[in-house]
Parts: C-alpha cells; structure tokens; sequence
C-alpha cells in the first residue's frame, strides 16, 4: 500500500492503528468485538470428539480459552486481525528434490512478525496512551481465522484457509488482543462458489468442505506427527517434506496472489539449490546451518529425516517423541 492509500491516522483511533499497521507491511488490518464465538463453539467440539486433530493434544486444552479472547486478556475489549503477506515466485530448482512449504523458506515467521507487532503496540501506546494487551502470531489458544472472518479480512474456505479477493490466501495471520474499545469491522461474504479444486487435489482426501482432517493432513503428518507416519499414506505425500502448499496452489483465488516485499522471509541459495541426493545425505550440522532461523526447527533434524526417509521409501528409524507445544506469547 503507497503512502497516498494510507488511512488518515488523525480521523480516530481505528484509523491510526490501520495507519500504522499498514505502514509497517500488513496487508490488512481489521476489527473485532472481543465475545464469545457461539457459531465455533460446536465445530470445535465436533472435530475434537472426532478425533481430527490427531496426536495435537493440546488442542484439547483451554476449550473456553479458544472461544473467549476475554478470558486470555484480562478486560478486552477489541480482537485486531493482521495479514502479512508471504508468498513467492521463489522456487527449489531441483524437481525432484522433497519439497518445503514456502512459508518456511526464509526465517521464521513466529519472529518477524512479532517484532512487528510490538512495535504497533508501542507506537499505539506512544499515540493513545496506556493499552493493555498481547500479541499472537499462531500461538497460545486462538482462534484467529474465526477473528479473521469476523474481522472482515476475508473468507474461510472449502480448504479452512482464509482467502481475500484481493491477493488470495498466501497470509501469515496475526491478532492484538487489546483493552481499547474500537469500532468493528463486519465480514465478508463466501466467494468459494461451487468450486472443489482444494478437495479434489488433496492427495490424503483431507478435506472435506470447509474442515480438514488434521491426521491426514501432510502438513500434520510432516510437522505435528512425532510418531512413524502411517503406512497407509505411502505414495500419497507428492514428495513433500515439510508441510504442504497444494490446496493453496490449486485455488483459484490465489491468481491474485503478489509477492511479499519482507527481506526476511527470502530464501538462501543454498536452500534453492538443494538437490534430491543433498537432501537425502543432509547432515544435523548442514540441516542447522541452513534452517537456523527457519520454521523448519519445529519439525528437527530427525523429523524432517523421518519425512524424507519415508518418502524415499524406506522405514523410519527415529523413536517417537512427544507432540510440540506451542508457545504462549505476552
């Protein structure tokens, strides 16, 4: 967004927080009323006593939390969702080479992120005065595409990802979680249509119309899962490695998708030009080099060699280990 599309940061304080969140390259940035979420409520519950989430435990924990934002900061009053673009034309050169999410080529997102936020949270503090508060970049209890939705930043689609008319869906979302009274934005209708491109791609059969099966979700079965992965997904990877982008790839929506203009999410050399055989020889010591502030660290050395070693068919011998836990940020 140039200068001259910028909010004018002097017509209230909704208008100085987008100024300001803009201006530091969030694609979006809008309001919500801090409550209860009556709709998710029942979809939460139902995919949890089905079992969808798989071994992510702790997806079970802070039920009430995950539906009230009041109840994780004390007086809130406004939920602000944030987007921050991260797609690329960057690509790995070798085809044949196991594949990465492009989220995690440059560092992580955890991190850049963040540091952005807390420094929307001083200039408001600087501008405002004293607001209470926390930011959450995928961490801690939050539903953030139902703020999101709400929020009117876009959609939840068939595939449960957020897409906007405007550049698709290759966003990192991210939420303040405030004590300042402001005034929402509504949402936005569904642009999906009839359209089943992600379902039908999906080599798992993850997704069903706007939920996805988490234990059969190749960004699970690559990240969360610490155990062996399933036998019965042999052949239905496509060669990734860590995470999965194909429902994005495949909607259509996302032919509106731009480039990201964050320096810190570009991809070394080194990581493009990895080969088939350099993967599959890595090392623990290559692998910290080159993933030091990647996004790649959730999964370790050992969990991406589990990945790669079951994709190049042979069994895994790492021993299971206990699912990540994701951190809570203040």
């Amino acid at each position: 967004m140039s200068l001259s599309q910028l909010p004018d940061k002097n017509s209230g304080h909704e208008a100085l927080l987008k100024y300001h969140a803009y201006r530091l390259g969030f694609q979006y940035c809008g309001i919500s009323k801090a409550g209860f979420l009556e709709e998710e409520a029942p979809r939460l519950e139902n995919w949890l006593n089905s079992g969808q989430h798989g071994t992510m435990r702790y997806m079970e924990n802070h039920f009430d939390k995950r539906l009230d934002p009041r109840l994780l900061v004390e007086g809130a009053q406004s939920v602000v969702t944030l987007l921050y673009n991260y797609q690329t034309e960057e690509r790995q050169r070798d085809s044949e080479a196991p594949k990465i999410s492009r989220y995690a080529y440059g560092e992580d997102y955890h991190k850049v992120i963040k540091d952005k936020l807390f420094e929307l949270v001083e200039i408001l503090r600087e501008e405002i005065g004293a607001i209470q508060g926390r930011v959450f970049v995928d961490s801690a209890p939050v539903l953030e595409k139902a703020w999101a939705k709400k929020s009117g930043a876009g959609w939840i689609g068939k595939n449960s990802n957020l897409i906007t008319r405007q550049q698709g869906s290759w966003f990192f979302l991210a939420e303040l979680i405030i004590d300042l009274k402001l005034e929402p934005d509504g949402p936005i209708k569904d642009y999906c249509g009839q359209c089943t491109r992600c379902i039908d791609a999906c080599p798992t059969g993850a997704i069903t119309p706007y939920q996805v099966n988490g234990s059969k979700c190749i960004s699970y079965l690559t990240i969360e899962l610490r155990e062996a992965i399933p036998s019965e997904f042999k052949g239905k990877m496509e060669n990734w490695a860590f995470g999965c982008d194909i429902c994005q790839e495949v909607c259509p929506w996302n032919r509106f998708a731009k480039a990201h203009s964050e320096s810190r999410f570009s991809p070394s050399e080194e990581l493009l030009g990895l080969t088939k055989k350099d993967w599959m020889e890595m090392t623990d010591e290559v692998f910290g080099r080159i993933f030091e502030k990647s996004a790649v660290q959730r999964a370790g050395y050992q969990g991406l060699m589990r990945s790669l070693k079951f994709l190049n068919d042979e069994p895994p011998t790492t021993s299971p280990q206990q699912p990540a836990q994701p951190s809570s940020t203040s």
